[in-house]
């Protein structure tokens, strides 16, 4: 595809990498690519898969510092307690200070650019073709499908849909009609004529 793309001519290289805009540089470029063999070696976690879920999920929706880890910061520059992993015990916490240019510098390196996301949502596991692709790849696999659960189903939702966003309306609190509806107001009250 790469290949396909560069001789259509929708492959653009600039600086250092403008010579790859010919076709034999492009080819011995990629040629120690195409040597390697692209094989995942994969084995299962020691504590089990929630170990992994529980790591993993630590790293999704965090920032690159939190306001607890800063100490002090003013026109000298921002004063913060990071983790030194190649030291043990107490000496493990340490205290740095960075100019304010610094510190934003490395705080951007974090920020990842516009159209990229920190969790996926496409792939095998995308959810709008998950259950088709699991059961494709439980059919190539060879794997029995998972048993179906003998839990009835449960009884669709009768709370009322929101007019504005579809979504379903939550009763807090319920009035108990005390007296008989009244009509609307007539047109002569809204008006402000009172009526005779």
């Amino acid at each position: 595809r790469l290949m396909s793309l560069h001789e259509t001519g929708r492959l653009a290289f600039y600086g250092r990498l403008a010579h790859l805009a010919d076709r034999r540089a492009f080819l011995r470029h990629l040629s120690p690519v195409r040597k390697k063999r692209w094989v995942v070696y994969a084995k299962p976690p020691f504590a089990g898969p929630e170990t992994v879920l529980s790591y993993l999920s630590r790293y999704t929706h965090r920032v690159a510092i939190s306001n607890s880890r800063i100490l002090h910061f003013d026109q000298t520059g921002v004063t913060f307690r990071y983790k030194d992993y190649r030291r043990g015990g107490a000496d493990r916490q340490q205290i740095m200070t960075l100019t304010a240019d610094e510190f934003i510098r490395r705080f951007l390196l974090h920020v990842l650019p516009k159209g990229f996301h920190r969790i996926r949502h496409y792939g095998l596991l995308a959810g709008a073709t998950r259950k088709a692709h699991l059961e494709r790849a439980r059919e190539l696999l060879g794997v029995a499908p998972p048993a179906a659960s003998d839990a009835r189903a449960e009884p669709d939702d009768i709370r009322p849909s929101c007019p504005c966003c579809g979504g379903r309306m939550v009763v807090i609190e319920t009035f108990l009609r005390q007296r008989q509806a009244r009509a609307p107001p007539t047109p002569a009250l809204l008006s402000g004529i009172q009526a005779s």
